[in-house]
């Protein structure tokens, strides 16, 4: 299989029911799911009398209530454990809804008899090490990594940290892988055993209505052998690589069901989303209309894809759970479709012989490196030796016993003696051994004529074989139809002499209408029995459409909650932004967004390193002043420190003061008023108010209002009395 076209093959699917649980045998539930190991089959009673017809369902292999773990081992994973050890790729996965026991059926129990498919397959690949290490012709070595995805995050479950989160990356050359995901080279079933617990004690579980130990994350268990095979007739050695990856998946649930709330609800999304990507990749390859295959649609299907599990280089397994219950009728028939889709994928596995990542390789390298020396320093006779050697696998080869060719040979020689006698030659040592050499060399030439007459014999033998074959079946194929003709001559002779019997009673007319009054019985009869069949197929693919339309509608249903749980933390995260967040810090977060096809997350660029320049000093300074500075200085800071020169800001110093100022006289005012308006106006009085520095012309009238609107908190009653002449007395 080395070197040559893979040969493709299908995924095996298994089925596994559960027993009924103490819970639903105390509810009073019912088990609608009959398992049929001999015909391979799953039949789906309807729950209630709604008149529709059970659901059939065939695979590769069935497991009722009844089956042991063994059983399931022996059956599933033992041949895929013997493939990797030879260099295959293998997948094991176990699927189903949540709490049909994908779990125990992958880990088990602590009992020997309970044990799982991981487990067990340590022994198996240690034992069949152990056996094939007895002759020293092969060496081994394993390795073991353990991840798991929980809200479509990766995580290293052998890790210090197996919270962080690994990134899938991409090469050309290597493919999907896992970066920083640790992988551990183990010796022994005790050492890979304690691998697993470990990975197991990080593992996220959680506790729901339909199970207390739900696990909340897909799981990869991947354990590497590589094999070096020594003398095995193709070099120095050979290096083969099978990877064995050990799934477990969590189980698809309804929040109706598990009465999941909080962290738990949106790990049930993240799983459902998952679970819905993987069922799209198996729709699209088992397709054969469908171009492209959505592998980067989720992290489980990537990951999947990186390990060749989906229609790629392995061998897969994939075990479906199903609960036996009545109401959990509509996820039985959901898994068995599931299920069934995935039958008709097709794999293309080989060996992987030498890879370049293999750490196998530099043993086999050295060992090389150690043979070349040894055959430079070898004797001269090991090459004769070789050579000799070469020649009698030659011999073997033909269909020339050795007899018949030393026979030629000696035969050769004794006439090539004759003919040197016979012309005079001495028959020395140097003339025998170039008669030698030369009846060797007819001989051969000879043995190689016959050998070809021989294969050309054998070519025209089986052509003429393959041409009578052909014949006979020719023959035999119209021996077969004159037979099956004759059987139909004889037929109707039977049916006609039973119509002569009759015709010799007198009943010849009634005797024909009678034979064609049963033909179109019998073919009535067909007919119906037909039309019974197709009716049957279609009520079949109606109560199957039916269920698809309703898995659609509740699938759809779950999306539509999703978008709407999303839909409503978008909202709130938006309000808190608008509420808490400044526009311009939105903004400068929203530049820095970009998405990762890689990830498909978003990332935050890192922020550009400016540094910023020096200023430049201007032509009347000595040196950069900042912006601060000059703000200081404007605003009137007479602080050196702001100041680009050092010299000393000093305020002017002011001689006293020796003048006043010039105040004139209120009579005077008074005499300039009355001046202009003349003797008209006697009588009139005017008030100066020196606080506004107004002159008003005042009567009685006006002094009362100007009275009446004066407030009386204007002066404190405990206030004293001011003089008259600086009360703003009005002056006559």
């Amino acid at each position: 299989m080395d070197g040559s076209p893979a040969s493709a093959e299908c995924v095996r699917v298994v089925v596994r029911c559960r027993p009924l649980s103490s819970t639903e045998t105390s509810e009073g539930r019912r088990r609608i799911v009959n398992v049929d190991a001999e015909l391979q089959q799953v039949i789906v009673q309807p729950a209630g009398d709604t008149g529709e017809l059970p659901k059939t369902f065939t695979f590769d292999n069935v497991f009722d209530w009844n089956s042991t773990q063994s059983d399931v081992y022996t059956e599933t994973a033992k041949p895929i454990v013997d493939s990797v050890l030879e260099g295959y790729n293998g997948t094991v996965f176990a699927y189903g809804q949540t709490g049909t026991g994908k779990t125990h059926t992958m880990d088990g129990g602590a009992g020997d008899s309970e044990r799982g498919i991981i487990p067990k397959t340590f022994n198996q690949i240690f034992e069949a090490i152990q056996a094939s290490q007895v002759s020293e012709q092969q060496q081994f070595l394993v390795r073991a990594s353990f991840l798991e995805i929980y809200n479509e995050e990766v995580r290293d479950l052998l890790s210090k940290n197996p919270k962080n989160k690994l990134e899938l990356k991409e090469r050309k050359e290597q493919g999907v892988y896992v970066k920083g995901l640790n992988s551990f080279v183990v010796k022994s079933v005790a050492e890979i055993t304690s691998v697993l617990e470990v990975g197991k004690k990080n593992r996220s579980v959680g506790a729901t209505m339909m199970n207390q130990d739900s696990s909340r994350s897909h799981s990869i268990f991947t354990i590497t052998v590589e094999k070096l095979q020594q003398g095995d007739g193709k070099g120095s050695g050979h290096v083969r690589v099978g990877k064995l990856n050990l799934v477990d998946l969590a189980g698809s649930e309804r929040q109706s069901k598990t009465g999941a709330t909080g962290d738990r609800l949106k790990e049930a999304t993240k799983i459902n989303l998952s679970l819905s990507a993987l069922g799209n990749v198996i729709s699209a390859l088992v397709d054969s209309k469908s171009g492209h295959t959505p592998y980067r649609d989720s992290k489980l299907t990537r990951l999947l894809q990186a390990r060749d599990s989906l229609g790629g280089n392995t061998k897969t397994v994939m075990i479906a759970n199903i609960g036996p219950a009545d109401y959990n009728l509509d996820e039985t028939i959901s898994t068995l479709r599931y299920a069934n889709r995935a039958k008709n994928i097709k794999n293309k596995p080989r060996i992987n012989e030498d890879p370049k990542d293999a750490m196998l390789r530099e043993f086999q390298d050295e060992i090389l490196r150690l043979k070349a020396e040894l055959a430079a320093t070898a004797s001269q006779a090991q090459p004769l030796a070789q050579h000799h050697e070469q020649r009698v696998e030659r011999i073997v080869e033909r269909p020339l016993s050795a007899e018949e060719v030393l026979a030629m040979r000696a035969q050769m020689e004794q006439e090539m003696q004759q003919e040197a006698v016979q012309q005079g030659e001495p028959l020395d040592a140097e003339t025998l051994a170039k008669i030698h050499e030369e009846a060797q060399r007819k001989a051969e030439a000879e043995a190689a004529a016959v050998l070809e007459e021989r294969h050309r014999a054998s070519e025209e033998a089986a052509r003429m074989a393959a041409a009578a074959k052909q014949r006979a079946q020719s023959m035999h194929q119209i021996q077969a139809q004159q037979e099956s003709e004759a059987k139909k001559k004889a037929d109707l002779e039977a049916q006609l002499a039973a119509m002569e019997s009759k015709v010799l009673q007198g009943e010849a007319q009634g005797g024909l209408s009678e034979l064609a009054r049963r033909q179109e019985e019998e073919e009535a009869e067909q007919v119906t029995r037909k039309l019974r069949k197709l009716w049957t197929k279609y009520c079949e693919a109606k109560g199957e459409l039916d269920g698809a339309w309703g898995d659609w509608a509740a699938e759809k249903e779950e999306m539509l909650d999703s978008v709407r749980m999303l839909q409503q933390q978008l909202t709130l995260k938006d309000l808190v932004i608008q509420a808490f967040i400044p526009p311009q810090d939105v903004q400068k977060v929203m530049d820095r967004a970009q998405w990762d096809e890689e990830q498909e997350v978003w990332m935050l660029q890192q922020l550009p390193k400016k540094v910023t320049k020096r200023p430049i000093s201007t032509a009347h300074h000595r040196r950069p002043v900042t912006a601060y500075a000059q703000a200081a200085v404007a605003l009137g800071d007479h602080n050196p420190r702001y100041k680009t020169d050092n010299i000393l800001a000093l305020a002017l110093d002011m001689p006293d003061r020796t003048t006043a100022d010039y105040s004139g006289s209120q009579m005077q005012t008074q005499a300039t008023l009355d001046a202009a308006f003349g003797k008209g106006h006697q009588g009139t009085m005017f008030f100066d108010n020196h606080k506004e520095q107004q002159v008003f012309l005042a009567d009685d009238m006006t002094l009362k209002a100007h009275r009446a609107h004066r407030p009386s908190t204007a002066r404190p009653p405990t206030a004293p009395r001011r003089p008259a002449s600086a009360r703003g007395r009005p002056i006559l």
